[in-house]
């Protein structure tokens, strides 16, 4: 057992710095800063070939350590809150894997992203709100950031000319359950490269964990500009 328990913990226990459990610990709290996790909400997960790196749900997302992050095995059965799930390890504390979990496995299958990033930005929050009748955030003629977005969320990025679209999906009361929405939302709208959740947040995805991040930064932005314009009066769409 001792030897089980060793070989399970040595999943999360190195000294490279790019290792999947010590980057993630170092993103939630670059994410916390930032106002993306606070009160233990959001979440991050890498997929590294055949392994799945989760952070915990319910835990101070600063201060997570890589002896908290759980290891599954991929590919494996699709996780919902009505299937039993395979970890490769499980932290010793009495933790839980984030609740994003069967979200964040749209990525892999649709998308087949090597990362995910789910938070719960302020500007993402209010844009949904903005754009509630919609149900899509659009903006467009942004210089900068919308060439930090890709199409689908890897593949070509995006151009100055280009008009950015984010579908908007509603909430529901428990995280899981949002699963099928949000399948039902990357499969109809296959460009878009982030899903808006209604009063809820953002889930962004990338081939791997620095492009799921650029992009992350990249619409957090847009959104927060979105925002302004829309509240000031202003277009966000350009020869629409």
């Amino acid at each position: 057992m001792s030897a089980s328990i060793d070989q399970e913990d040595a999943l999360v226990t190195s000294t490279d710095p790019l290792h999947p459990a010590n980057l993630i610990s170092e993103l939630c709290a670059s994410f916390y800063r930032l106002g993306w996790v606070t009160g233990t909400g959001g979440g991050i997960c890498i997929r590294t070939d055949d392994k799945v790196y989760i952070a915990p749900s319910g835990v101070q997302k600063e201060r997570i350590e890589p002896s908290h992050i759980f290891v599954l095995p991929y590919p494996q059965a699709e996780p919902s809150p009505h299937t039993d799930r395979i970890f490769l390890r499980r932290p010793k504390l009495n933790l839980k894997e984030s609740a994003c979990t069967p979200l964040f496995w749209n990525a892999f299958t649709v998308r087949n992203a090597g990362s995910c990033i789910h938070t719960h930005s302020q500007n993402a929050v209010m844009a949904t709100l903005l754009w509630e009748k919609e149900k899509m955030f659009k903006i467009s003629h942004q210089v900068k950031m919308i060439k930090g977005v890709r199409i689908g969320g890897n593949g070509p990025t995006l151009s100055y000319l280009d008009t950015l679209e984010v579908p908007i999906i509603n909430n529901t009361p428990n995280e899981e359950d949002l699963k099928d929405s949000m399948k039902e939302a990357m499969e109809q709208y296959p460009r878009a490269a982030g899903i808006l959740v209604l009063r809820h947040g953002i889930y962004v995805w990338g081939d791997d964990w620095q492009k799921a991040k650029t992009q992350t930064e990249c619409l957090d932005y847009l959104l927060e500009i979105g925002v302004k314009m829309k509240l000031a009066g202003l277009p966000t769409v350009l020869n629409e």
